[in-house]
């Protein structure tokens, strides 16, 4: 069933263009993988770089900026031990409006060359992500040896769970501040963590006073950090899985996108499955591929609307091309079947869930689908635009 939900959520994912000219990519650290054995090459291979890649050593250069990393390059990059993050293109970051560009995907692993234009990445994705899912474990593991440890979710159900940006059942503290561990309290039934702030600390030098921050940590969850520690602002304090909302707001959206991939990975590297990590990028582009209307401007939206990022940004366009005021909005992180359900397209949301309250609105709006997806077009009997189907614009 995740499969399904996947695939309804990221099957307008078509690589459409060669290059959207981002400049900013993503960071890849090295200790991200190390954590849960997921070797360094494999999360480099097939991609293509933003900045050069330089042995910190001699200075030589390793991989030229805009190149694409092959598997002897990231096997020889894997070996230099100080290169310990790597900027690079992703989906996460790519600038398309409706899919994906050819740089910030990389490979298409199927065929060990930069990926076509055309190629239905998100599918991809979904069933990269959906077929191992099939060998991850069901159950909710019991934590034994601490008093009253709660259940950890882990497997299938984790999975769903982030993808489904849902509030976990175990929720670990994190902290609001950069700083510095200056204690920790045993209350009996509970332990108090106390932060604190650096940015606070270089304020106030004259008075010497210091911002102390209080965590409260529950009876029976482990305690993640000890005195003296240096600590950085969304990390986490307490055993248990972050709530994706609350790391949103602390610490904004790299932070949480480079959280969503690395805890997907570990659930399926700790089972023994392999998937790439671009596979992920994909579906977690789509989480954040929706906003919320603040204030519309000229705009014909209304606040309060959520709709797709490019909806929005198509709008703003042609008010600024009329010198009109664009609308503002927030940045949104949903669950991949809130994500489905709020696309532009009502007879792939129809076809989805809830299909008589989908079209009721749509006749009432008096909505037109632009069959952009890929779904749409089957609903429809029409070829579907990707593969030899997809006509360049």
């Amino acid at each position: 069933y995740l499969t399904r939900r996947l695939v309804d959520v990221a099957q307008d994912v078509v690589v459409n263009e060669e290059d959207c000219k981002d400049a900013k990519g993503i960071i890849l650290y090295r200790k991200d993988g190390e954590d849960f054995g997921q070797p360094f090459y494999s999360r480099l291979f097939g991609r293509i770089t933003l900045k050069d890649i330089a042995n910190p050593a001699d200075g030589k250069t390793l991989v030229k900026a805009g190149e694409i990393i092959t598997l002897r390059d990231s096997k020889k990059i894997e070996k230099i031990a100080d290169v310990k993050e790597v900027n690079l293109r992703s989906p996460m970051a790519c600038k398309n409006r409706f899919g994906v560009c050819q740089k910030c995907y990389g490979y298409d692993l199927g065929k060990n060359q930069l990926v076509a234009i055309g190629e239905a990445v998100g599918i991809v994705a979904a069933q990269a992500i959906g077929e191992p899912g099939t060998q991850l474990t069901m159950r909710t593991f019991h934590t034994g040896g601490v008093a009253g440890g709660g259940d950890i979710t882990q497997g299938l159900p984790r999975v769903a769970e982030i993808f489904e940006a849902r509030v976990p059942k175990s929720r670990a503290v994190i902290s609001e501040v950069d700083g510095t561990v200056v204690e920790v309290v045993d209350k009996g039934k509970f332990k108090v963590i106390k932060i604190a702030s650096s940015s606070a600390a270089e304020k106030d030098k004259k008075t010497k006073k210091e911002e102390i921050k209080e965590y409260q940590i529950p009876l029976g969850s482990a305690v993640w950090v000890s005195k003296g520690e240096l600590i950085a602002v969304g990390q986490q304090l307490s055993e248990g899985h972050v709530e994706l909302r609350e790391l949103l707001d602390i610490a904004g959206v790299r932070e949480i996108e480079r959280y969503i991939v690395n805890e997907i990975q570990r659930v399926y590297t700790t089972e023994g499955a392999s998937i790439n990590n671009k596979h992920v990028e994909v579906i977690v582009r789509q989480m954040f591929s929706r906003v919320m209307i603040k204030d519309a401007g000229d705009t014909y939206l209304t606040p309060g609307d959520v709709l797709e990022k490019s909806k929005f940004l198509e709008q703003n366009d042609l008010a600024k091309e009329a010198n009109k005021k664009p609308a503002t909005a927030v940045q949104l992180l949903l669950g991949i079947t809130k994500v489905a359900l709020t696309t532009e397209s009502f007879l792939s949301a129809a076809s989805f869930q809830e299909t008589p309250r989908v079209l009721i609105n749509a006749a009432t709006e008096g909505k037109v689908d632009k069959l952009r997806g890929l779904k749409e077009n089957v609903i429809i009997g029409k070829l579907i635009p990707a593969g030899t189907g997809y006509k360049r614009k």
